[in-house]
């Protein structure tokens, strides 16, 4: 029998941790990090920041003086909707709102750059649309949250009232 020498056992195990090290590694798959789910309530008020932004800007492509005062309603509601965000959150643009989901989407709006302008009786039935959608998004809602939505679409039905009577 042959012996071993010192610095061959210590070369065949370097080479040996080596090689285990390297065959574990290649065959390992990369441990992919999963994105954190997002908040619901933070898409809820991103999706109800983007309906806002609609309606003010349909209301100010109306172009009537009348409409003004509901116009600074609905940016005082995005006003307060803006302060909902967490830190880091981004208010989603309209044009870069991600897909809304049924039960909490904002109240489908037609764009602004239309080449007619929005009639009264066509922000009338903006505003009874999204009242009407405001009981669907208050379920999950925090308390706060819940009763900021509520007043946003009392205040909704309130301008449909007012507007059908303006007709």
């Amino acid at each position: 029998m042959r012996s071993v020498s010192r610095r061959a056992l210590l070369r065949g195990g370097a080479l040996g941790v080596a090689t285990v090290t390297l065959t574990g590694c290649a065959e390992e798959e990369p441990v992919r990090l999963a994105a954190k789910p997002p908040d619901p309530e933070t898409v809820l008020v991103q999706e109800l920041i983007a309906g806002k932004e609609r309606t003010i800007a349909l209301y100010a492509s109306a172009g009537e003086d009348r409409l003004t005062p509901f116009k600074q309603r609905h940016e005082a509601h995005l006003a307060e909707l803006r302060r909902r965000l967490p830190p880091g959150a981004t208010a989603a643009s309209s044009s870069s709102a991600p897909a809304p989901a049924s039960s909490a989407s904002p109240a489908p709006t037609p764009s602004p750059s239309e080449s007619r302008r929005p009639t009264v009786r066509g922000l009338m039935d903006l505003e009874r649309r999204a009242a009407a959608l405001r009981p669907r998004q208050l379920a999950g809602a925090s308390p706060a949250l819940a009763q900021l939505i509520a007043s946003i679409g009392a205040c909704e039905a309130a301008h449909a009232l007012a507007l059908s009577r303006s007709l």
